[in-house]
């Protein structure tokens, strides 16, 4: 017996309380992610007061069935713009990012929620506790950039 178990996905035990974002490897930093799929929506910045609106139209590569994005090791080639979230860029990104996403919380010193699936162990906890945007989007495809703004919508918490 150890005072470090390993889960079935390899992760030491609760590794995000006593390991620095900086400090995370690849697999650690990359299971933060809840699956909640709010980061990959597209979103409205008003230019005079820097608020960032949620929007439901989700990235082109958004699957809204698994709340994941369908291509992505190489989502950069079809998505330029698309963010990889780093410890060394995340303070630059926190402003927009969702009040219950994992990275944000452990930056300010929080605790992961209770459904989160590194907590519960199940990854379909985020979407039975109604913070996921499962089945709650519009492909960008289908919806005028112009328009955006009539599909803003509050974050689900």
């Amino acid at each position: 017996m150890t005072d470090d178990p390993i889960d079935r996905s390899g992760l030491r035990a609760r590794y995000w309380e006593d390991t620095p974002l900086s400090r995370m490897t690849r697999k650690e930093w990359e299971a933060l992610c809840d699956g909640c799929g709010k980061c990959c929506l597209n979103k409205l910045e008003d230019a005079d007061t820097g608020e960032v609106a949620l929007t439901r139209v989700a990235c082109r590569l958004f699957d809204d069935a698994t709340c994941r994005c369908a291509h992505y090791e190489g989502r950069h080639k079809f998505v330029p713009e698309c963010i990889s979230l780093s410890a060394k860029n995340l303070e630059s990104h926190l402003y927009w990012m969702p009040e219950t996403c994992a990275y944000k919380l452990l930056w300010e010193g929080r605790p992961l929620y209770d459904w989160h699936p590194l907590i519960s162990g199940d990854p379909e906890t985020v979407h039975r506790a109604g913070v996921s945007v499962r089945g709650e989007t519009l492909p960008e495809a289908t919806v005028d950039e112009d328009d955006w703004e009539d599909h803003v919508i509050e974050e689900p918490m």
